[in-house]
């Protein structure tokens, strides 16, 4: 399953030296984008979308993308309103709908960093009931709106401990609401980029018997929360690859285990 991301600006490397020049003549006056459709090089223009898009499948030598997320939407929530957020995510999701139908995305959703664990009154807060309510809008029951990615590990559980979603008039975590939504959740920073091993309470580590090193056992917490489809690291080397591998060979963690942590 192959899946990426749209909605910041890119670049090849490093920002070029003459940095507005280049967003303008590459973005802007190449129709992509207005200048008001860009909030802190966060854009979710329906032609910036489509050429970002096209731009993977050629990086990637694809025809099709699995799962194309929108890349932390939230962010512009410091700029505008929420009426307008809302339309730009209806006009977003309409273009990926499009990319659909013509078979060059199976499926699209939200990656986000703060949107789904945060306080529903935070700026940057996300109701996955009104991101439900967009997608139906914009096509209905078969919409391809199926996946939301956000932060879980063992310093970062909102998505598991925090009651910021409201569906039916009932208060639950974004995993549970996820669930309701038929909603599959990806689970991103299972290592919070490496900054928790060798942090683990040692209470903690004691309860991940079959496993021997920090990176297992925020793996073995990821993977184990239930409602979480998977868990996110990056491996950059063989030994991290194989390391991380361990964890698959033993079972997930039972409910009552799982709560023990908690405890």
């Amino acid at each position: 399953i192959i899946a990426t991301k749209g909605g910041y600006l890119p670049f090849d490397h490093d920002l070029p030296p003459a940095g507005d020049r280049y967003l303008r003549e590459t973005f802007i006056d190449q129709g992509l984008a207005a200048p008001n459709e860009i909030v802190g090089g966060n854009c979710l223009a329906p032609r910036f979308l489509r050429a970002m898009l096209e731009q993977s499948l050629h990086n990637l030598g694809l025809n099709c993308i699995d799962i194309y997320y929108l890349h932390n939407p939230e962010s512009q929530l410091s700029s505008i309103g929420r009426t307008e957020f809302r339309e730009r995510l209806r006009a977003a999701f309409d273009a990926l709908e499009e990319a659909a139908d013509e078979g060059l995305i199976r499926y699209y959703g939200l990656a986000t960093w703060n949107g789904f664990r945060v306080a529903p009154t935070a700026p940057d807060y996300l109701s996955l009931s009104d991101v439900n309510a967009l997608a139906r809008k914009v096509r209905g029951m078969k919409h391809r709106c199926r996946f939301i990615q956000l932060p879980l590990n063992l310093a970062l559980p909102e998505a598991v401990t925090l009651h910021n979603q409201v569906v039916s008039h009932e208060k639950m975590p974004v995993l549970e609401a996820a669930a309701r939504f038929g909603l599959s959740v990806i689970g991103s920073a299972s290592l919070w980029q490496g900054r928790l091993i060798d942090q683990i309470a040692e209470p903690v580590r004691t309860k991940f018997n079959d496993l021997s090193t920090d990176a297992q056992r925020c793996l073995q917490f990821a993977r184990s929360t239930p409602g979480v489809t998977t868990a996110l690291a990056g491996m950059s080397r063989v030994a991290h690859v194989e390391e991380n591998l361990a964890t698959a060979r033993v079972p997930p963690l039972t409910s009552e285990e799982y709560q023990a942590l908690f405890a």
